[in-house]
This record gives structure tokens, sequence and C-alpha cells, in this order.
């Protein structure tokens, strides 16, 4: 990174709430506390890591309140609730210095239908195509090669990175941000068998995305077989995950990678779904439920509820059934060896 940043800049962006410790050096890169230099910025965002900052060379910390240590001499300590948030807010101001946002207007290589609505203030990159009836909300940004079918919807302030498809009909609301290769409205893996045969089934509904949700690289969310495919205000969603036709996912929810949801499944909101996890179809998570990493979910899951492993079950006992498993061996042999014994 080419940055340069005061501590007292930092305090700023971060919102601090009293700082301790003086340095003149000014801040150029971020690091971990064990592998910080003189220069960098640091933060303690795991309290398991807490016995690291008192090594750490970082010239700035950003420490939660209750941080008991004093700074070395040319080392500044700041306080602040949530030192990851902080983080991440210095990290927002450096993406805009190294990324800023590219200029309003439609690149010459783009092929941008006359009937499409494209707002002044929107960026539409190289090699993109826009069919007719498409539009594009204010400071919105397309970056090169997007293809947006006919008559989608694309809300304000979305970002939506290179290679990504958004079909026909589909929508995005505002704020909406796209990571490479996302494909929004792809049919849905709808199939009759019939007289031997596999019949496809027309896949003729579409896909609503909410404000502020962000979806990650080669993603997909298939069309609904009628009515709509859903994601609700908020959630994130990781790279790799497939979204079946007719599924609605709530607000808030997170979706760790190479997550699978089957069709017409419903997440209600603050949901969140662990790596590798996937549901069956027509069920329910009820809000606020969790789905831990590798399970699979073929009924509905409470309110509130954790759950995990193939078939999911609960969480605790589902580790307390791993547990014993390990110990299958050890009874079989104990087992056997009573049975040896005469009666």
């Amino acid at each position: 990174m080419q940055v340069a940043y005061t501590s007292a800049e930092i305090a700023v962006i971060v919102g601090a709430q009293r700082t301790a410790g003086t340095t003149t050096r000014t801040i150029g890169d971020i690091a971990s506390l064990t592998t910080a230099r003189a220069g960098d910025l640091s933060f303690l965002g795991n309290a398991k890591y807490k016995a690291q900052v008192a090594d750490s060379l970082a010239t700035v910390l950003l420490l939660p309140p209750d941080y008991p240590g004093e700074p070395r001499a040319g080392q500044v300590f700041l306080y602040v609730d949530n030192p990851s948030v902080a983080l991440a807010k210095v990290c927002a101001r450096i993406e805009s210095t190294l990324w800023p946002k590219p200029p309003a207007g439609i690149h010459p290589s783009a092929i941008v239908a006359p009937t499409a609505l494209i707002d002044p203030t929107a960026h539409i990159g190289p090699f993109c195509v826009i069919e007719d009836g498409v539009s594009v909300g204010a400071g919105s940004v397309l970056q090169a090669s997007v293809f947006v079918g006919r008559d989608a919807r694309i809300g304000k302030g979305c970002f939506v990175m290179p290679g990504c498809l958004i079909a026909s009909t589909c929508s995005l609301a505002n704020r909406v941000r796209l990571q490479p290769g996302v494909v929004i409205g792809s049919d849905g893996f709808g199939y009759e068998f019939v007289q031997g045969r596999h019949e496809k089934v027309p896949q003729i509904g579409t896909v609503v995305i909410g404000d502020d949700v962000e979806i990650g690289a080669n993603s997909t969310l298939d069309r609904a077989r009628f009515s709509r495919t859903m994601v609700g205000e908020g959630t994130k969603i990781d790279n790799l995950v497939q979204i079946a036709h007719n599924v609605v996912i709530g607000r808030h929810c997170i979706l760790c990678a190479q997550v699978g949801i089957s069709g017409s499944t419903t997440l209600e909101d603050y949901v969140i779904m662990g790596g590798q996890a996937g549901l069956g179809g027509h069920i329910t998570l009820a809000k606020g439920s969790k789905v831990g990493g590798g399970a699979g979910v073929t009924s509905n899951v409470p309110a509130g509820a954790y759950v995990n492993g193939t078939p999911a079950i609960p969480f605790m006992l589902e580790r307390r059934l791993a547990v014993l498993h390990q110990r299958l061996p050890d009874l079989f042999k104990r087992v056997a060896a009573l049975e040896k014994k005469p009666e």
C-alpha cells in the first residue's frame, strides 16, 4: 500500500474514545500483532491474542477500552469499542484512495440499447452489454464485461464487478455489491420426467435483490419457476454459493462459501449458514437459526436453533455423538471380550 496516516488522523477515522502514548511516525501498512513492525497499524480483534499486544512492534494499535497495558516509547494505543470494526473504517478510507470510484459515463466500447435508462452519474465500463428497457440508478458502477438483460433494474449506488451477469427482468435494489462472476437469474433447475425423458420446465419468474446485499465471486442465484427468488436487505453471501429457484432469504443473513440451497426453501431473518452446508427443498429455517459447516438439513429448523451434521441435529447432541463415535472401536473390543467369556 502507498498510504500515510498520522496517529491523530487514524484516531479521527476510528472515533477513538481515548489515546495513550505518542509517536512521530506515519502509518503506511497494516499487520497482525506478531508480524507488525514500526510504522504499522495493528489491532486486538480477538481476546485470545491479548498476550501478543505487549510484544507487538506496531506503532499504532487499536484496542478495547478495558485493555490494561501501557504503550512503549514511540507507540500509540487507540481505545475503541470494537477494534475490528475500527480497522474496517481505516480499510474503507484506504480503499477509497487505492481504488477511487471511476468517472461517470459510458465507455465507448460498451453496447447500450437506445431504450436503456442510464443515470448520468453512473459508470458503464468497457465491453458491457446493456439490453432494452434496462435502468441503472445514480452512482452505480458496472465494471468491465458486465451483461444486463432486457428490462433488468439496477438501483442507486450499486457496484458490479467484471464478468457479472444480471439476466432479464431481474432487479438489484440500492447499494448492492456483486463480486466477479456472479450470475443473477440463470434458469432454475426444473424438469419433469415424461415418457422416459427429462422435459424442461420453463422458468419464467425473476430474482429480486434487496438493499445492501453483497454477493461473492462466482455465486449463482436462479430465477424462479414463477414469481420470485428473493434475497432480503443486508444479507451477505460468500463465494461459490448456489441459490435455487423460488428460494426466499430474509434480512441480514450470512451464507458462507459453497452453501447450497434447494428450491422453494425459506430462510427467515438473521439465519447463519456455515461453509459447504446444504439445505433440502421446501423447508424453512426460522429466524436466527444457525447451520454448522458441512451440515445437511432436510427438515425445518426452529427459531434460534443451532444444528450440525448430516442429517442435521442439535449442535451439542451432534458433538456428543462425534465424541462417542471415536470410542466405538474400543467399545467393540470390550463387547467382543465379553462375548468370549464363559457363561
